[in-house]
């Protein structure tokens, strides 16, 4: 009788043993995602007084599925939360450049405890169809966050598409712009290497980058590849200036985004009138994947994808030379309206 009471009692012990290892397992998993919902910090600037205005200190990226878990829990205090949180319009967007590194900007700029991104690529500026569907639908693609967070989204196919400044001015004459530039040659390139990698995917040969940014008859730059149109940076930049100042354009330099990111986010920080949060706890080096990865907390980190960073293929140094020689008037001139002068050569 009594080997069965201690072996029923064993038995019980386990179970609780196994339930209570399963309790902290789960709190683990949730301190990961919203421990940053709890501590708040006020927002200054246009976004908010010193003091007066508040957020959750997590950027959060509420899906319906997240709010569903919310409402499933007992806590009285999550569901008032809940009850403000909102789908804005962005007060902020990365508009280009393809292959500047919009994605990486934007991960990065989600680390603000103010600012909350839009995942996907919306393309409702730059795509008739989307367009079409109106601005409640627009809306409707956006996070939740809370009524002093900024949403930010990122579609570089705008900064290149004629239609685009005119929609956007008309949602919002005062929206923030960001425009993020590498140097025109590696930028081409990289854009390049992407279409190569994709019809290498699909076994699909293609043309090697000489033989498209030269043109064969000429012997000169050709201007009708997309790549080379699309880093003619002061070309697409006069068609915005012609609805919105550049005091309302902040300029990123991707290339120093890569190599020391921090100084290129405080800029950002500062021209969103966003009290300083990002600090070097957020960044670190990964030598494993040769670029920056973020840090949220002790628990969540993130690196960009894989995709990222890829190696460009050997390009004939005669052509980096002409389309460098090419892009430099340009350069120039960029230098001249946005007042950044880039390390370009």
């Amino acid at each position: 009788m009594l080997f069965k009471q201690q072996a029923w009692l064993r038995q019980k012990l386990l179970v609780l043993g196994s339930l209570a290892v399963g309790s902290l397992l789960y709190l683990v998993a949730r301190v990961g995602s919203l421990d940053r919902l709890q501590p708040i910090c006020p927002v200054e600037g246009r976004f908010g007084a010193r003091g007066q205005a508040e957020f959750p200190l997590r950027a959060l990226q509420f899906k319906r599925g997240l709010l569903h878990e919310f409402r499933k829990g007992n806590s009285s205090k999550e569901q008032v939360h809940l009850q403000d949180l909102v789908q804005q319009l962005p007060k902020a967007i990365i508009i280009g450049v393809r292959k500047g590194g919009t994605r990486a900007l934007l991960e990065m700029l989600n680390l603000h405890p103010a600012v909350v991104k839009a995942s996907q690529e919306i393309h409702f500026f730059d795509n008739d169809d989307n367009y079409a569907k109106g601005i409640e639908w627009y809306r409707k693609k956006m996070p939740f966050s809370y009524p002093q967070q900024i949403t930010i989204e990122k579609s570089p196919a705008y900064f290149i598409t004629e239609e685009v400044p005119e929609r956007i001015y008309k949602m919002n004459s005062s929206i923030k712009l960001l425009i993020i530039v590498r140097e025109p040659t590696t930028r081409a390139i990289s854009d390049y290497t992407q279409v190569l990698e994709g019809k290498e995917r699909k076994n699909k040969t293609y043309y090697k980058f000489e033989k498209l940014a030269i043109d064969p008859n000429t012997c000169e730059v050709n201007t009708k590849y997309k790549a080379v149109r699309t880093s003619i940076y002061t070309k697409h930049l006069e068609r915005w200036l012609k609805y919105f100042p550049i005091e309302q354009f902040h300029i990123v330099d991707g290339d120093r985004l890569i190599t020391e990111p921090l100084p290129e986010l405080q800029l950002v920080e500062k021209f969103l009138n966003l009290p300083p949060r990002i600090s070097q706890y957020n960044l670190y080096f990964n030598a494993t994947r040769g670029f920056y990865c973020l840090r949220f907390n002790i628990i969540f980190n993130k690196c960009l994808a894989g995709s990222k960073g890829r190696i460009h293929p050997e390009v004939d140094p005669s052509v980096i030379t002409k389309l460098r020689k090419f892009f430099h008037p340009f350069n120039q001139k960029f230098y001249q309206i946005t007042g950044r002068t880039l390390n370009w050569p």
